[in-house]
């Protein structure tokens, strides 16, 4: 499946392949293995070395499966996160449909002490659910408890989401011992989701992305699968080395905006060695209120150069969080392709744009360091 996804044409496209291979049979192995299903646990089912989706290089994600009818207390301390979203969703991505979305909110819905704690309830309890602010009737048919964690300010992972997740009618009990049984089921689990994994990741893109004309991204909408307050912006390019696309787009009034590339993968780019991505925190504005972001695989020595590594085609999303009203075509971005010698003529504030080799080094250092805070090998 991988050696033959439609997309490879060179050893570089075959060999990221064989990389996000490796991450896929990690993750779905630990996947099937480490949980019970009576005992949850927080699980990160993708991150830097187990990609998946387009992963946002700000977000830290993580989920366990939950039934309705069940009852289940998640308790924590906010942390300085810019973003902390909850959602239940009814099954899983596959190739042929987005799952349902049965619940989805962030913090703001929550009571949350003054020094962060908080405790949130799922359950089959409708009219306490109607009655208390911080429990959430399950859905028939609810399948998983995603959690998101979003940083605008690297930074401030040094201060994160603690978080952690009980079924209350099995909390102080041990779960059943594994039997062969067990064992046999487990591997044939983690084979079955590591195919499907493979294959939902590569149709998705069909649906949502390349179905748009090169070089250009879609209007800002809320994100297909629920999100209640995120709107993106889709798209995907191809330049050849001698081209550029300069994109402009608003500093949003949302807590978070973000922008990336991904591979045809559909997985993030390196964001930690080089600059694949930029938020709102990280991205330069110019003096107009206007984010210039320059996408190309030569560097043009300006602060907001989103390097490619290579990519002649690729993925590219804007995602706004936390947001607080409707996102309007004013709010997403304009692109342009032009010639990588023109890009210093299509920046309005192109000298108060440039960067030293030496201070973007800086930059990288600083990406290196902070997400070595945040996440461990």
């Amino acid at each position: 499946m991988v050696a033959g996804a439609p997309h490879v044409r060179t050893d570089q496209d075959l060999v990221e392949g064989m990389q996000y291979l490796a991450g896929c049979v990690a993750s779905t192995l630990h996947g099937a293995w480490a949980p019970v299903r009576t005992h949850p646990v927080l699980m990160q089912g993708t991150g830097p070395y187990t990609k998946m989706g387009l992963d946002n290089p700000d977000t830290l994600y993580y989920g366990c499966a939950v039934e309705a009818g069940r009852e289940y207390v998640v308790t924590g301390r906010r942390g300085d996160a810019a973003d902390i979203s909850f959602q239940v969703i009814g099954g899983a991505y596959t190739d042929s449909e987005v799952p349902p979305s049965s619940l989805a909110f962030d913090d703001r819905e929550l009571d949350i002490d003054p020094d962060g704690a908080f405790e949130v309830y799922f359950g089959p309890d409708a009219d306490r659910a109607a009655a208390e602010r911080n429990y959430f009737a399950l859905p028939d048919g609810s399948r998983q408890l995603v959690i998101r964690e979003v940083y605008s300010d690297w930074d401030q992972a040094r201060s994160p989401l603690s978080v952690r997740v009980r079924r209350a009618d099995t909390a102080g009990t041990a779960p059943a011992q594994f039997t062969l049984a067990d064992a046999h089921k487990r591997y044939e689990r983690a084979g079955r989701a590591l195919v499907q994994r493979v294959r939902t990741w590569l149709q998705f893109p069909e649906w949502f992305y390349l179905n748009l004309p090169v070089n250009t991204m879609s209007e800002p909408r809320l994100t297909p699968g629920g999100l209640a307050t995120q709107y993106s912006s889709v798209g995907h390019y191809e330049l050849t080395g001698d081209q550029a696309m300069v994109i402009t787009v608003p500093r949003s009034d949302a807590p978070y905006q973000g922008f990336q590339l991904g591979s045809m993968w559909y997985i993030s780019l390196d964001y930690v060695n080089h600059q694949t991505s930029l938020n709102n925190a990280q991205a330069q504005v110019d003096p107009d209120g206007m984010i210039r972001i320059v996408v190309s695989e030569r560097d043009p020595g300006i602060v907001n150069h989103v390097a490619t590594l290579g990519h002649t085609r690729g993925y590219m999303q804007f995602r706004w969080q936390r947001t607080s009203r409707e996102y309007t075509p004013d709010d997403g971005p304009t692109l342009e392709v032009v010639p990588f010698d023109e890009v210093a003529a299509h920046l309005p504030y192109y000298s108060q744009n440039t960067i030293t080799a030496d201070a973007q080094a800086g930059r990288i250092a600083l990406r290196q360091a902070q997400f070595a805070e945040r996440m461990l090998g």
